[in-house]
């Protein structure tokens, strides 16, 4: 009988060996021949899953943004009941190269984004996932806010902008140890005590 393979573990499997190539030698160094052979397939398999390197790019962009959420679904199980402030902060610090695996994220993401400019099929991508997590920011802001828990005044859709530009602001500078990660999150827990009334 024919080998059965799985063929959707054949693509993420594809993927992630695009994904590690991009975090240790940027996306300049993608090309066919190396992603086969990091992934441990032929070229002609490469081929049947994805029709061009643009295909491969934005099934690997995806999957990479998937990677970040069950990383943070995951730390966030790991609590019991997390309040609103841990939930925020819990997303906000994983946007940090504060550890090795938040470090590559970052990486593979500037990556993309840069890519993203000249290429209307991942922008899409971002098109779609960044209102979802500034949507996530604001429930998360206005669930905060009924328990009584924002500083008065506060506004959770302007809030939530805000707080998703600071890891943005701070991310570059970590990655050139201009400050440590130690300091960036200090400066992530410092806005997050502006706007809630405890920590």
């Amino acid at each position: 009988m024919p080998k059965r393979v799985d063929h959707q573990a054949r693509r993420r499997q594809i993927a992630e060996a695009l994904i590690d190539i991009v975090s240790r030698e940027g996306m300049e160094a993608v090309n066919l021949r190396d992603v086969a052979a990091h992934a441990g397939v032929s070229m002609g398999a490469v081929q049947h899953y994805f029709k061009s390197k643009e295909d491969m790019l934005v099934h690997a962009a995806g999957h990479a943004a998937d990677k970040v959420s069950d990383r943070i679904e995951e730390i966030l199980r790991a609590e019991a009941g997390p309040t609103p402030r841990k939930v925020l902060r819990t997303v906000l610090i994983e946007m940090l190269p504060v550890s090795d695996e938040a470090r590559s994220a970052l990486l593979v993401h500037i990556a993309f984004l840069l890519r993203a400019l000249n290429s209307p099929r991942l922008r899409s991508i971002y098109a779609k996932t960044w209102p979802k997590l500034v949507e996530l920011f604001v429930d998360t802001l206005r669930t905060a806010e009924r328990a009584g828990d924002l500083a008065p005044g506060t506004d959770p859709a302007l809030e939530a902008e805000l707080l998703l530009a600071v890891p943005d602001g701070l991310a570059a500078s970590v990655l050139l140890g201009r400050r440590t990660g130690a300091e960036a999150v200090d400066v992530i827990d410092y806005h997050l005590d502006r706007i809630f009334r405890s920590g």
